[in-house]
């Protein structure tokens, strides 16, 4: 019986963990995709190289927001 109060407190460590993993992914991601619309924006000719990576990247960000709603993380 002992053991198994370990293992569940080493769960719910290992949760917080990941989810504020989580979250700083989500942070880092919001700023490259925040960094690709820029990029776009200031881009006078139509390129599709930029256009791609602002896709790319918002992408991500919003799987990874959906990953987060799905968890019930809460972000600051």
């Amino acid at each position: 019986m002992k053991y198994k109060v370990g293992l569940f407190s080493r769960k719910g460590k290992l949760k917080k963990e990941f989810d504020e993993q989580l979250a700083r992914l989500m942070q880092e991601t919001k700023d490259d995709w925040n960094n690709a619309k820029l990029l776009e924006e200031l881009t006078e000719d139509y390129n599709l190289d930029v256009i791609a990576q602002s896709k790319i990247a918002e992408s991500i960000h919003f799987y990874l927001f959906k990953e987060a709603r799905i968890r019930k993380i809460m972000l600051r």
